[in-house]
């Protein structure tokens, strides 16, 4: 979509014309674009930079679920999960390890490394995002994302935070 008003003025402040187009879609399309680029060079040193990141933190914060669950839960095709968890194993980010209750399903559990390295990473995120964002203060900051959480789980209450956003960023 094009438009000749710029959403905003010369002091960097929104535009507070009555006939000024919205500039909520530039706004979340500029933010996104900066956000997947920050978030790939910080999660560059992993095995498929931010969807190995993304896979590593599922497999962390949640029950350690089975390869094609996560496939599933981050809308990940199930080859390329193996591939995938292939290499983060290969790191000494993740294992396989048999399920308690069925023989033939693996659980994929972070290691001790993988915990360590995940901690990393989630403070070289929360850098990038602070780098991002920094125009505003900490309290918009926090304002800012409580905000847009708010939006997005009201816009999709059913959505995996994680699909959606390995979706939009890597929609191949």
């Amino acid at each position: 979509m094009s438009t000749t008003t710029d959403p905003v003025s010369d002091d960097g402040k929104p535009t507070d014309a009555p006939d000024a187009p919205s500039p909520l879609g530039w706004s979340l399309a500029a933010l996104l674009r900066e956000w997947s680029a920050r978030v790939a060079a910080a999660c560059a040193d992993v095995p498929h930079g931010g969807r190995g990141y993304e896979v590593l933190a599922a497999v962390t914060h949640d029950a350690p679920p089975t390869q094609a669950a996560l496939a599933a839960r981050l809308g990940i095709d199930r080859t390329v999960m193996t591939y995938l968890l292939d290499e983060l194993a290969g790191c000494g980010l993740v294992e396989r390890r048999p399920d308690p209750a069925d023989r033939r399903a693996r659980r994929i559990v972070p290691t001790e490394h993988g915990l360590a390295v995940l901690a990393d990473l989630d403070a070289r995120v929360r850098t990038a995002e602070d780098e991002l964002l920094a125009g505003l203060d900490d309290a918009e900051r926090d304002a800012l994302r409580h905000l847009l959480t708010r939006a997005a789980t009201g816009a999709a209450p059913g959505d995996d935070r994680c699909a959606v956003v390995a979706r939009v960023v890597d929609p191949a």
